[in-house]
């Protein structure tokens, strides 16, 4: 298991490219609105960059500097599965919020920590991972089995 760990994690570094590897980020990925309902109904909006491609989603936030309260990136899996995510090169902490393929919030790893290679996870089939800014999550009182809206997910408003 150790060794198909150290493999994995050589390969996705091999393949993440030089020029992620120097320190760049990848470019703005598009933004599209997604909606978490908390406790009471309440309301959090926020703009996602949605990864589609796997060198988007091998290099997803790495090297970014900033990510603003009401931004993050969503990391869509073809079918639910066991996610796996890790921190290397992301230099801000992140809220990892795990969703299945209702788009209900089964799972959050708050504040992980930059630079980690350790790997977060959920035990869990998700359909997605969702990546906001490390805290928001306590601060808006986001929390296991609140609803996100998003055409991914099969769910109604």
């Amino acid at each position: 298991m150790t060794r198909r760990l150290a493999f994995l994690f050589v390969t996705l570094a091999f393949l993440a490219g030089p020029a992620r590897a120097a320190g760049t980020p990848q470019p703005p990925l598009p933004l599209q609105p997604l909606t978490i309902v908390a406790a009471g109904g309440v309301r959090h909006l926020f703009e996602v960059e949605v990864t589609r491609t796997a060198a988007e989603e091998r290099t997803g936030l790495m090297f970014r500097r900033h990510l603003a309260a009401d931004h993050g990136m969503l990391f869509p899996l073809p079918a639910p599965e066991v996610a796996k995510m890790w921190m290397k090169h992301t230099l801000i902490p992140l809220d990892m919020v795990f969703i299945d393929a209702h788009g209900i919030v089964v799972h959050i790893a708050e504040d992980t920590v930059p630079h980690s290679l350790r790997i977060v996870s959920t035990p869990h089939p998700v359909l997605a991972t969702l990546e906001l800014q490390g805290g928001i999550t306590a601060k808006l009182g986001i929390t296991v089995g609140d609803k996100v809206l998003f055409p991914l997910f099969h769910t109604a408003p």
